[in-house]
């Protein structure tokens, strides 16, 4: 396994090897936005955030400040999280337009985490672009965990190529 060097964090900066294991879980009063196939899906100043070591933020946005009806649609998969147990997942449709598993909530997760039930986390990559308080999110590689990088954040980040055995 390769050593991963910790990028030094600047002013205003995080650093994801500063992030717990186990996850924590806090509230953000960020402007959260989420654009697919051109209309806002979800928008909130009360999402809360998921922050594990080596793993950019993972943003859970509360289910009333997102579009469920009409564009999300309840999908078969499921997934467990050592953590926060068992995911069920939605796929978006918006107009002609659909991005099958592109967002995921627990309905009863476990403790510590009881406060992110029914929250939506959406894969910033799938969408048209997501924003925090403005600025453009990049999409953390791979569709694993579906974190959210902004200037904020640095890594390196676990998810893409190479990445597994961090």
């Amino acid at each position: 396994m390769q050593q991963q060097k910790r990028i030094e964090p600047g002013p205003g900066q995080e650093s994801v090897w500063d992030y717990p294991r186990p996850p924590r879980l806090e509230d953000s009063s960020k402007h959260i936005q989420v654009i697919y196939n051109g209309v806002v899906i979800a928008d909130t100043y009360g999402a809360k955030r998921i922050l594990e070591t080596s793993h950019p933020p993972v943003y859970y946005i509360p289910p009333e400040d997102v579009k469920l009806e009409p564009y999300f649609k309840p999908t078969r998969r499921s997934s467990f999280c050592e953590w926060k147990g068992a995911a069920s997942y939605y796929s978006i449709t918006v107009d002609d337009k659909t991005i099958t598993e592109a967002a995921w909530h627990y309905r009863r997760p476990t403790h510590p985490y009881e406060a992110i039930a029914n929250y939506i986390a959406i894969y910033p990559g799938k969408m048209d672009v997501c924003y925090i308080d403005g600025e453009k999110v990049q999409a953390q590689e791979g569709d694993f965990y579906g974190g959210w990088i902004t200037s904020e954040i640095v890594g390196p980040f676990k998810g893409g190529v190479g990445t597994a055995g961090w």
